[in-house]
C-alpha cells in the first residue's frame, strides 16, 4: 500500500480564513504533506482561479464547506465543480452531491459550546439521511473551543497542540452504530483559520496557525495505486484520493505526538487480506493484524463500540469470529495518537 499523507478542512481569505491560497500551500509544504483539501465556506473560488494541482510535491484539493439557512449542519464536499445554495435543507443538498459525484463528509457533528457567543456550536442535527460518505470524527480546532475556559484560556492561546485530547465520545458512538449499517469513513480535520486575536488589549496571537495545525491531525490515506507526484494527471491523483476517502482506506492520527506513517491495520481471512473501510461478507475465524512504525504504544481493538482487548506492543494480531464492526484505537504516552476506519465483518 502506498501512503500519502494530508490535511482536511481549512479556509484562506477567500472565506473567513487569514492566509492566501498560496501561503497555506507554502505551510504545507514546508511541513510535507501530500496533499491539503481547501474548505472555504459555500465558496469554490479557488477551484474556478486554477489553485487546485501541484505545488511542487503537494497537491492541493478544493472543496467547500456548506450550511442551512440557520449555520448549522456544517458539510465539507469534495470532488464537486459547483456550489449549492444555503437555503436547500442539509438532506437536500447532501443528496444532491451525492448525485453530482461528489463525496462529503459531517463537519464537527457534536459541538454544543454556550461559553462564546461570538463563535456559537455548529452541531448536525439532520441525521435522518444516507447519502453522506463520512464523518469528520476529530476536529482540531472545534475541539479546542468546545475545551476553552477562563482559566485554561492563555495556556490554549499560547500552546494550541497541546491541548486537543481526543474524539468526542459520542462522535465516536454515532460513527460504529452506523458503520454497522453501512460503511461511514472517519477523517480528520484541522480546521484551520488562522484567526488573529488581541489579548490583555495590546499582545495579539494567531489562533491555529496553518503551519502549527498541519503539525496536529492528519488523514494519511492508503492506496494500491502510487501517485508519482508532478507526473500523475491531476484527475487521476484527484481520483486516487477521493477513491480512498470514500472507500474508508484511511486512518486518522495527532501526528503531533509522533509521526504515524506506517500504521497499518488489515485483516486476514480463507486467505485474503481485507483492508479498512472493506468488509467480509463471511463469517468464522478471521486474523486482525495491527502495525506500528517502530514504537510502542497501547493499541485498543473495538468492536462494535466497545474495547474488547488491549496489548502494549507496535504490533499485534487478534483472532476475532463474531461479526461486527472492528477498529483500532492507539495511544502514544496515554495521548490518544490513532484512530483506524473500521473493517466490517458479517454485516
Amino acid at each position: 500500500m502506498f501512503e500519502y499523507v494530508g490535511a482536511i478542512h481549512m479556509h484562506s481569505i477567500y472565506s473567513d480564513g487569514s492566509g492566501t491560497v498560496e501561503e497555506i500551500v507554502k505551510f504545507a509544504q514546508e511541513i510535507g504533506l501530500d496533499f491539503i483539501i481547501l474548505t472555504d465556506h459555500n465558496t469554490l473560488r479557488a477551484l474556478s482561479e486554477g489553485y487546485e494541482g501541484w505545488h511542487g510535491s503537494t497537491m492541493l484539493l478544493v472543496g467547500c464547506e456548506i450550511n442551512d439557512r440557520k449555520n448549522k449542519n456544517h458539510y465539507l464536499a469534495f470532488n464537486i465543480d459547483k456550489t449549492y445554495s444555503t437555503r436547500l435543507s442539509a438532506k437536500e443538498y447532501i443528496r444532491r452531491i451525492k448525485e453530482d459525484g461528489g463525496i462529503g463528509f459531517l463537519a464537527h457533528p457534536h459541538e454544543k459550546r454556550t461559553h462564546m457567543k461570538e463563535h456559537p456550536p455548529y452541531p448536525w442535527t439532520e441525521w435522518d439521511t444516507n447519502d453522506f460518505t463520512g464523518i469528520e470524527i476529530w476536529n482540531h480546532m472545534s475541539e479546542w473551543m468546545e475545551n476553552l475556559t477562563e482559566q485554561n484560556k492563555y495556556q490554549a492561546f499560547l500552546h494550541p497542540l497541546r491541548t486537543i485530547v481526543a474524539p468526542l465520545p459520542e462522535t465516536l458512538k454515532i460513527w460504529d452504530e452506523l458503520n454497522l449499517k453501512r460503511r461511514i469513513t472517519g477523517i480528520g480535520g484541522v480546521d484551520a483559520h488562522a484567526h488573529k486575536h488581541n489579548l490583555l488589549g495590546f499582545f495579539e496571537v494567531e489562533v491555529f496557525p496553518y503551519k502549527v495545525l498541519f503539525k496536529s491531525i492528519k488523514t494519511h490515506i492508503l492506496s494500491e495505486q502510487e501517485i508519482k507526484k508532478r507526473k500523475t494527471s491531476l484527475d487521476a491523483s484527484k481520483e486516487i484520493i477521493y477513491g480512498c476517502l470514500e472507500r474508508g482506506s484511511c486512518f486518522i492520527a495527532n501526528d503531533y505526538h509522533g509521526d504515524s506513517r506506517g500504521f497499518r491495520f488489515f485483516a486476514k481471512a480463507r486467505n485474503k487480506i481485507y483492508q479498512m473501510g472493506e468488509t467480509i461478507k463471511h463469517t468464522g475465524k478471521v486474523n486482525l493484524k495491527v502495525m506500528l512504525p517502530s514504537v510502542k504504544g497501547e493499541i485498543k481493538l473495538i468492536h462494535n463500540g466497545k474495547q474488547i482487548d488491549s496489548v502494549d506492543a507496535n504490533s499485534s494480531e487478534f483472532i476475532v469470529k463474531q461479526k461486527g464492526v472492528y477498529r483500532i484505537e492507539v495511544y502514544l504516552n496515554k495521548k490518544a495518537w490513532i484512530f483506524s476506519n473500521h473493517i466490517r465483518i458479517g454485516v
